[in-house]
């Protein structure tokens, strides 16, 4: 990472994507970034000492099998990740935060054109959001250590783990779309 990029994020909006309890459900399987909601809690700790803008994604799934269901017990925020008074919540019901939300028009009605990212699950709402916030024209960074995903099987049928799903989706995104960083970088750049 090149030294400026870091702090290129200063007073960027923080995006927090569909960090809900239904992410915990068993049924998910296995998972990369085991330590990604201490990051995600640093990282929001540090947007609120600045003063820096916080918006959070929340995914009202219209799949009555879904964790993520609003009727369900997976709806709410996970702890580490829970909207304060005053930070703007964004109902979303597919994979990307800029559809049907309204949200591209929010961030430019407040000035905002620099996002950076983080969420769940790498390789779907947050490869989205992200892809759409680059192609609409934002500066966009993906916290990539507050983040993750889940093992799944490739086209091909062979399993793929987490760790493999997540650094395939990021090298999707990065230079194109989006700059991939650490937290640590962006910690270590704002304190």
């Amino acid at each position: 990472m090149m030294a400026g990029t870091a702090d290129a994020a200063r007073g960027a909006a923080l995006l927090v994507v569909d960090v809900q309890k239904a992410i915990d459900d068993p049924s998910w399987g296995v998972r990369n970034n085991p330590g990604a909601e201490v990051a995600m809690a640093a990282l929001l700790a540090l947007w609120r000492r600045e003063g820096w803008p916080v918006w959070h994604v929340r995914h009202d799934s219209v799949d009555p099998a879904s964790t993520y269901r609003p009727d369900g017990p997976g709806h709410g925020f996970k702890p580490q990740a829970a909207p304060l008074a005053g930070e703007p919540v964004v109902a979303k019901s597919t994979n990307s935060a800029f559809i049907g939300t309204g949200l591209a028009d929010a961030l430019r009605a407040r000035g905002i054109d620099r996002l950076v990212v983080f969420g769940v699950i790498t390789n779907n709402s947050v490869e989205a959001t992200v892809r759409m916030a680059g192609n609409l024209g934002f500066a966009t960074f993906l916290v990539e250590d507050a983040c993750f995903t889940f093992a799944r099987r490739d086209w091909a049928g062979r399993m793929r783990s987490a760790d493999e799903v997540h650094a395939m989706s990021l090298a999707n995104l990065d230079g194109e779309y989006c700059t991939v960083l650490r937290s640590a970088d962006l910690l270590a750049a704002h304190t």
